[in-house]
């Protein structure tokens, strides 16, 4: 299973070429066709079935307003429960983001999950996403996102499916975080997917 982020490190792959289920997020659908489609957005939501996402796609989001799509896309699901309970803030199931919702997905439907466009950290002081400047999307010239909440959200999948094997596609020098640390996480250069 290629669970799909929409960090700048995978611009310029083919992900058509790549032959794995495939659980993208946002307006991924725009260049590449996915199996599994993460849109926690209402906006997102939106354009995806206006925009005519792939029939075979299933459409994610949150259940506050699955129902609400339900009538216009047949395969629209809500995202998976969260797998723990916690206290904070950013344990909160309204808090996590497409990304993260995406690898819990990836960890509930196979064993083995590679991450690609997971960057987290932008390596300049704008923000660090292949659709940034489009529509539904924050202009380039922003500030990046601060990730600590990702980093935790996923930090979880990867602690709590401790059978799943995750290996994290990354160009060279990227250091992967602290709290992703676990016997059942790799990390693997890009070139190599």
């Amino acid at each position: 299973m290629l669970v799909i982020g929409n960090g700048e490190s995978r611009h310029g792959i083919d992900l058509d070429l790549i032959s794995e289920h495939k659980i993208g997020c946002n307006a991924i659908h725009r260049d590449f066709k996915i199996d599994h489609l993460i849109c926690v957005d209402r906006r997102m939501v939106q354009e995806a079935i206006d925009e005519g996402v792939n029939y075979n796609s299933i459409v994610y989001t949150r259940s506050d307003w699955a129902g609400d799509y339900m009538k216009q896309h047949k395969r629209i699901r809500e995202v998976p429960e969260l797998p723990y309970v916690g206290n904070d803030r950013w344990d909160e199931p309204f808090q996590w983001g497409s990304g993260p919702y995406a690898v819990l997905l990836g960890a509930k439907l196979s064993t083995e999950v590679n991450l690609i466009g997971f960057d987290l950290f932008s390596t300049t002081d704008t923000i660090n996403n292949i659709y940034k400047d489009t529509k539904g999307y924050d202009v380039g010239t922003k500030r990046p996102v601060d990730p600590r909440y990702w980093i935790h959200q996923i930090g979880k999948v990867f602690e709590i499916y401790s059978k799943r094997k995750f290996t994290i596609y990354q160009k060279d020098n990227w250091d992967i975080p602290k709290a992703w640390k676990y016997p059942n996480v790799s990390l693997d250069n890009i070139k190599n997917l």
